[in-house]
């Protein structure tokens, strides 16, 4: 049997309720808060501070001593942090344009069209489709588009195609070329593997496909979380492989197998930011945000962002 909907609470019902379950609640605060930023947007932040009953489940009741001030702080953290991955993103993003760009115009302006170059796996008709509908939804406001349109029969160089195409567009069509430019690409991109330290399935596995394949996978992902200003911590994405990548130094701080939490894309992404944008100072930025504002806040857990026991604060 089914349950049903429950209706709307109001702010001072919200307020009530919380007190009830053990969260200390500064009225003026809280309604500030709840009139801009709904309550169930809200509960995400306190839901790892319910009390678990014997059963394992969690009950509404909260552990002692939380506020809503700390809702709002680690709210606020998030908030921060979602801005500066948005920010590194766009980097990473620019980066793999060009990179494919280059990779691609070289063989012919429009040798994207031509499937043959791309594996045999590849959907490269849908990729196509998709493709076709980014330039019809740029239509009259891009341009360039325009030019090619009526210039050139609706002839588009990659050049062009690429500042149309969603991140998602650009992360498939990597993934569709063949092993030999994904690797170029990934080295462009400053992953040189060392598959010597590695077994011979996982320099078999390397050698089929990129890591870099699947972290931009999970990247692109973590991205539209950003856009759609979801929650990042306490959060598991698309599973990225790490062997590979921890045979390089830079990449120590990733945990073995695969990296689900936004730590791993963190680490990744500060790696990727720093080759692409010599003596930033990102990295610094995230580190100083991971230790002041999260790990400073009891409704946080190291464990929730995927920091490793060792981690020393650094990128």
């Amino acid at each position: 049997m089914t349950r049903a909907i429950k209706q709307a609470a109001t702010i001072v019902d919200h307020v009530a309720r919380l007190r009830d379950r053990g969260m200390e609640v500064d009225a003026t605060l809280a309604k500030q808060w709840l009139t801009y930023v709904s309550y169930y947007r809200l509960s995400a932040y306190w839901y790892p501070a319910r009390v678990m009953d014997a059963q394992g489940r969690r009950t509404d009741r909260l552990k002692p001593g939380i506020s809503f001030s700390d809702v709002v702080a680690l709210y606020e953290a998030d908030r921060k942090l979602r801005a500066l991955v948005h920010d590194g993103m766009e980097r990473v993003e620019i980066a793999m344009r060009t990179r494919v760009s280059e990779l691609l115009v070289k063989k012919d302006p429009l040798a994207y069209t031509n499937p043959k170059i791309f594996r045999s796996k590849f959907d490269h008709k849908k990729w196509m489709v998709t493709a076709k509908k980014r330039i019809s939804r740029a239509g009259a406001r891009n341009e360039a588009i325009k030019h090619y349109r009526d210039e050139y029969e609706g002839e588009y160089p990659f050049w062009v195609l690429t500042e149309v195409l969603d991140f998602s567009d650009i992360s498939r069509l990597y993934e569709g070329l063949p092993a030999s430019d994904q690797r170029a690409i990934a080295e462009d991109m400053g992953i040189k593997l060392d598959l010597k330290q590695l077994s011979k399935w996982q320099q078999e596995k390397a050698k089929r496909e990129s890591p870099l394949v699947r972290w931009m996978e999970q990247l692109t992902i973590v991205r539209n979380y950003c856009a759609h200003h979801a929650r990042l911590w306490n959060k598991s994405f698309a599973p990225a492989p790490t062997p590979a990548l921890r045979t390089l130094p830079e990449f120590a701080l990733l945990p073995e197998g695969q990296s689900e939490q936004i730590f791993g894309a963190l680490v990744v992404m500060a790696n990727l930011v720093r080759t692409t944008s010599p003596k930033t100072t990102w990295p610094d930025k995230v580190s100083g945000l991971i230790r002041n504002d999260f790990l400073t806040n009891p409704l946080v857990d190291p464990e929730s962002l995927g920091l490793p026991e060792d981690w020393n604060g650094k990128f």
